[in-house]
């Protein structure tokens, strides 16, 4: 379907127009391009290969006629219009909306021949300092993300030939790093007390989560058709997520539901043989979604709310519901598991993701391992 601001409709003779900036004359007024299609598909195709013959052939030429504006406003367009084809939906809003809200307003009007790293300099402080609706400054993670931006749109421009002053990796944001949770062992076996004494859909998917490391958005879309209980496995194939919609919708948020966040996310993990055992044995409807019972998915959102009254019921702190999978991860680590499996089961592009982020071995543990050392002590 179309979305807002793309200018692609649907004629009266049921072709699919596609209109697109083709040149600006010498007052900035657009001039604009169609292409036509039998599907809304074919007319976006056809949209983005103007676009890209556009880019290729940039020229300014004595005509008084330029394909493109060279302020940041526009070459943020033209960059994500180049990229819109390859990128998600969520991930498209997330960039549609950082540049509306944080670049365009601030930086929008200045030429790329004249973005320094100064300006960069005095735009980040502003954003940290006075960024957002409230100016009281967004958190640095928001702004790094703006940068990040930037850095692509400037390396976008230089591409095709617009001359550029920065990078943009001349500076970075520090964040604050984030403190990781994970159950002790006495929260896990509390909370696995009850999940067992209260076998329903919900609480099934969080022992699923607890015991192979799934991601909140990847077990609201599992479905029965994906779990085998025969080979002990679970297929994991789809994500369920609450995204930003664009800039001045009516609805700030929507669910979708997509592949998984990469490549490497779609997988297969094996079920533990005491839990293929108890999903076998659980009085529940084996049909549509695992965690209704029905062909109506349960969205993540509602997911976390059950999950923080279960652990309000049996007094344990709370948690995020993403503190399973660290609670998985560490747990294998704990009990001597291969890194490279875990690494896939986590669904990982590598190990060091999985050894930085996801692994938190206790100070126990760490103890233990500094014992094996005695060995080399001289008696």
């Amino acid at each position: 379907m179309p979305r807002k601001g793309e200018n692609i409709y649907k004629r009266k003779d049921g072709r699919w127009e596609a209109r697109y900036i083709k040149s600006h004359d010498i007052s900035g007024r657009a001039k604009y391009g169609y292409v036509y299609g039998k599907s809304y598909r074919e007319a976006k195709q056809k949209q983005h290969n103007a676009l890209a013959k556009l880019e290729d052939s940039l020229d300014t030429g004595n005509n008084q006629v330029v394909l493109y504006k060279s302020d940041v406003k526009a070459l943020s367009v033209y960059w994500l219009t180049s990229i819109e084809p390859q990128i998600k939906q969520s991930t498209f809003n997330k960039y549609n909306n950082l540049l509306a809200s944080y670049i365009v307003p601030y930086l929008g009007d200045i030429e790329i021949n004249d973005l320094a790293v100064d300006k960069l300099y005095e735009w980040c402080n502003y954003l940290l300092q006075k960024g957002g609706k409230k100016e009281n400054g967004i958190s640095p993670k928001t702004v790094s993300d703006a940068l990040s931006l930037i850095r692509r749109i400037i390396c976008h421009a230089a591409s095709r030939g617009y001359k550029t002053l920065c990078t943009g990796k001349e500076l970075s944001i520090n964040q604050p790093s984030k403190e990781i949770n994970v159950l002790t062992r006495s929260e896990q076996d509390a909370l696995c007390r009850y999940l067992y004494k209260h076998p329903c859909e919900r609480n099934i998917g969080i022992l699923l989560s607890l015991f192979t490391g799934l991601r909140i958005g990847e077990l609201c879309a599992l479905d029965w058709p994906d779990i085998s209980l025969e080979s002990g496995t679970i297929y994991i194939h789809k994500n369920i997520q609450r995204i930003q919609t664009k800039e001045n919708s009516e609805k700030k948020t929507e669910i979708v539901i997509t592949k998984p966040k990469s490549q490497c996310s779609i997988r297969t993990i094996p079920i533990p043989e005491f839990l293929i055992s108890f999903l076998g044995n659980a009085d529940i409807k084996r049909q549509g979604y695992l965690l209704t019972g029905n062909n109506k998915y349960l969205e993540p959102r509602t997911m976390e709310n059950h999950f923080h009254k279960i652990l309000d019921e049996i007094s344990i702190r709370q948690v995020n519901f993403h503190t399973l999978r660290h609670t998985f991860a560490t747990r294998c680590i704990e009990v001597g598991f291969d890194i490279k499996s875990l690494s896939e089961i986590l669904g990982h592009a590598n190990v060091n993701i999985t050894l930085n982020r996801y692994v938190h071995p206790p100070l126990q543990l760490k103890k233990e391992n500094m014992e094996r050392l005695s060995v080399f002590a001289v008696k």
